[in-house]
């Protein structure tokens, strides 16, 4: 049971639901994009930037980021939701916006250099470390981790 309240601890500031409104957002909003228009945003993109398995992978990172976007909204297993996350915009950075520093990437072909890569990359970036901060401090009171913990908390001491 400790380990259930552990993964659902819920501190951090109240002020943390903007940052799990904001990742949350626009994660759960690609990841229906995905699904609703896969030849550009999902397999069809995946294919021309060298993912291998484009389908499954495209596929993957739909589900992936609505089902997480969705949690992180809710403020419900928050930390578990943005762990698949950071691995989501750490590959995004690494397969399509690094390579822009060395001449482009298959994704946008035209950008070329360090300034390029850093307007391409500035969502990229907002979003991982919207991610670590709330994997370091948590969803915040105002979340259903808050209200989950504050429930199994209470049961526990009624118990005892």
């Amino acid at each position: 049971m400790n380990q259930t309240v552990g993964l659902l601890k819920a501190d951090g500031p109240p002020a943390a639901i903007l940052v799990r409104l904001a990742v949350g957002a626009v994660f759960l909003s690609e990841g229906i994009g995905k699904f609703l228009y896969p030849d550009e945003q999902a397999a069809g993109r995946f294919a021309r930037i060298g993912i291998p398995a484009p389908e499954f992978f495209g596929g993957l990172s739909a589900v992936a980021e609505t089902v997480c976007g969705a949690l992180l909204l809710a403020g419900l297993l928050t930390r578990l939701a943005a762990l698949p996350m950071l691995v989501n915009m750490v590959l995004a950075l690494a397969l399509t916006k690094v390579p822009i520093l060395w001449g482009g990437s298959a994704d946008k072909p035209k950008a070329d250099g360090l300034w390029d890569m850093a307007h391409e990359s500035r969502t990229d970036w907002a979003m991982l470390l919207g991610l670590l901060f709330l994997l370091v401090a948590g969803p915040g009171r105002w979340s259903l981790d808050a209200l989950l913990a504050r429930r199994l908390a209470a049961a526990a001491h009624a118990s005892t």
